[in-house]
């Protein structure tokens, strides 16, 4: 395996986890806070905008590339 594939395959797998880890902390900010089911719909309403941007922009970047 060539350590750029290597570099590509890590870093998804870091930034899934962190994705996870993000998802974690905002539940844990929910229950703690005690927000209920709409602001807990909210909080990850918040959360889930900010990581489908980073989805779009990567697909952006690769088709752009791809051209």
């Amino acid at each position: 395996m060539s350590p750029e594939k290597f570099e590509e395959l890590m870093m998804t797998a870091m930034i899934a986890g962190l994705v996870a880890f993000m998802a974690f902390i905002v539940w844990d900010l929910a229950k703690k806070s005690k927000a209920g089911r709409f602001g807990t719909m909210i909080l990850f309403l918040a959360l889930g905008l900010g990581v489908l941007g980073f989805v779009i922009k990567t697909l952006v970047i690769g088709g752009l590339e791809g051209l």
